[in-house]
């Protein structure tokens, strides 16, 4: 059964990579025919100075959200709390249906226009897949184990980071890759509320109804979802051990 599993998660993810470089493929070649990399090309500078503003909002985000966010789903997912873990959690996953752009304008009366307001609100969005997978990863763990290492004689703290977090690891991975593609596809609306990156040129490029400079932050932002999303699913693949990754 297990090895059903690792072979059914092997060809999701060979199908997964074999999809994403089809698009990636057929998204070059549409733009070399289409003209629309020539109209690009104009932008090339404005492209790279926004690039490295977005990939500094993901960075700043998205390390604030794993910091915050494993230790948060640990304190959820433990069964001393009783029935406040299970509450809480259905609290944060109610995080999940507040629109966006009102987590950034919340942020925006709080601490004004700019890169903060934008960084607080990027974390958040991207705390909630983390702290969510955290708490199912811990909650799944065979709770045989957790007695088995109770009856040698560990800790509560030794368990946790030897058994738990161990076999949990796949799916907390897992919440991380989610978080940071998705944070990678907000970042654009942090220009709304001054905090750069390239939704300036999206939405410079919806006022002026210029194409070329739309696509100019368009296409960008979503090469770079699919490059963070593959760069975790590396990560994911080689550092998770064999033992608890059906992947390998």
């Amino acid at each position: 059964m297990v090895e059903a599993h690792r072979h059914q998660a092997r060809a999701l993810a060979a199908l997964w990579r074999v999809a994403t470089l089809a698009l990636v493929f057929t998204l070059g070649v549409w733009a070399s025919t289409s003209g629309t990399l020539g109209a690009m090309m104009r932008y090339r500078e404005d492209i790279a100075f926004l690039t490295v503003q977005h990939l500094e909002l993901v960075a700043i985000s998205g390390g604030i959200a794993i910091a915050t966010g494993i230790p948060i789903g640990i304190l959820l997912a433990r069964r001393s709390l009783g029935l406040f873990g299970p509450v809480l959690t259905q609290l944060i996953n109610l995080g999940t249906t507040v629109p966006t752009l009102a987590i950034l304008a919340l942020a925006m009366t709080v601490l004004g226009l700019g890169a903060p307001p934008a960084i607080f609100g990027l974390a958040v969005l991207t705390l909630l897949p983390i702290v969510l997978n955290t708490v199912a990863g811990l909650r799944a763990v065979p709770p045989a184990l957790i007695e088995a290492a109770r009856g040698m004689g560990m800790t509560n703290l030794q368990i946790l980071l030897q058994v738990e977090i161990p076999n949990a690891l796949f799916v907390i991975a897992a919440g991380i890759r989610t978080a940071l593609a998705i944070n990678v596809g907000t970042v654009p609306l942090a220009f709304l509320i001054g905090g750069g990156g390239l939704g300036e040129l999206i939405f410079t490029g919806i006022d002026l109804m210029d194409t070329g400079l739309l696509l100019a932050g368009a296409i960008p932002t979503a090469l770079l979802a699919v490059a963070v999303d593959f760069i975790a699913g590396q990560l994911q693949f080689w550092l998770v051990p064999r033992g608890v990754n059906p992947l390998r």
